[in-house]
């Protein structure tokens, strides 16, 4: 058992430094051509990162060639293989904006937002990447309506649009549990203007409800009632949207809370009218 261990081990050693070998040598030769047909080779047995290191070899040599547009779409799917997004993202978009005729173009512009949308973080981290994802597939879309990679892009993009949901809501949500609950009431109101069709609008609603209630029992007394009535506002806002909303009795006890305390103050006119 030791000694075939030992065999398959020398076998992965002489094979890997025969390979090793040949590589430098095809670094050394002063042929493009030979660095060229050998990078085609490595990519075809997925050595991406061979491929790669020929391909950065021969590139500024055969700039403005024919072979150059072939070069480039590997090079850039070659990052992409190895999974360095960013690279992968910037050499597809600067092989489109160098072909934009090929017939590559379409799949290296929709690439370029691709890699970009695999570089997007989980939601509870800065979106900055998946801003720019969105904006490239978007683009990608309006640029090329009726293309071959349409609904995997539209997709993509109501995932991303999904994930600036997520983490508007999540960020809206801890300033409530953080009682700073002015901070988030405008990051309700904000959430329900930048994203109208949400799922998430019924519970972020009944939110802004309860964190302008906390905001009014933590008032100053002259500025209580006027935020008791405006809580009361966002109560009825919240009924006439959401009836069946599981967050319903929750609302209730709240509204109910807002109108013994106005009622308690006799020299209030509109505390009658309140039913």
């Amino acid at each position: 058992m030791q000694k075939n261990t030992y065999f398959t081990i020398l076998g992965i050693f002489l094979l890997l430094t025969t390979s090793c070998s040949d590589f430098r040598k095809i670094q050394k030769s002063s042929d493009w051509q030979v660095k060229y047909d050998a990078a085609l080779a490595y990519y075809k047995d997925k050595d991406y990162y061979r491929a790669i290191v020929l391909l950065e070899e021969v590139l500024p040599i055969i700039k403005g060639t024919k072979t150059a547009e072939e070069a480039q779409y590997y090079y850039a799917y070659a990052h992409y293989y190895e999974r360095k997004y960013i690279l992968s993202s910037h050499y597809f978009k600067n092989f489109y904006d160098t072909y934009t005729r090929s017939q590559y173009a379409t799949e290296a512009l929709y690439m370029h937002a691709y890699s970009l949308y695999l570089q997007s973080p989980v939601p509870n981290l800065d979106q900055t990447s998946t801003f720019e994802a969105i904006e490239a597939m978007q683009l990608f879309i309006n640029k090329y309506p009726y293309s071959e990679f349409k609904d995997k892009a539209e997709q993509i993009l109501n995932e991303l649009q999904a994930k600036l949901e997520l983490k508007a809501f999540d960020n809206a949500i801890l300033y409530y549990k953080l009682s700073r609950y002015n901070a988030a009431i405008i990051a309700f109101n904000n959430f329900q203007k930048d994203f109208p069709d949400s799922h998430l609008n019924e519970e972020i609603s009944y939110w802004k409800v309860a964190a302008q209630f906390k905001l009014a029992e933590e008032s100053i007394l002259v500025k209580q009632k006027e935020r008791y009535y405006t809580t009361i506002e966002y109560y009825q806002s919240f009924i006439d949207q959401y009836p069946e909303s599981k967050f319903v009795n929750e609302a209730e006890n709240i509204y109910e809370t807002c109108v013994s305390k106005i009622q308690k103050d006799p020299s209030d006119s509109k505390a009658s009218i309140i039913q």
